[in-house]
């Protein structure tokens, strides 16, 4: 019963001791300064996705091309 009682009691510490912090974060401005980040990180990783998809097209459009050329039967005689 004890440790169960002291667990609790930890847990409502943490629950306290956070709003505290984000209160903190928001009246300095830090907390807009760590979304900013995330939100450059995430269209970094957004526009390097889009653009590796552009040069996969690419490719396998050219691969295709490749492919129908060897198989036409103009190329052979």
């Amino acid at each position: 019963m004890n440790i169960f009682l002291h667990i609790g009691l930890s847990v409502v510490q943490v629950q306290q001791n956070a709003p505290e912090m984000a209160t903190l974060m928001r009246s300095n401005g830090k907390i807009y300064v760590v979304v900013a980040v995330i939100v450059v990180i995430l269209i970094g990783v957004l526009l390097y996705l889009i653009s590796i998809d552009r040069k996969l097209s690419r490719l396998e459009k050219a691969e295709k091309e490749k492919n129908i050329s060897r198989k036409s039967p103009a190329s052979i005689s």
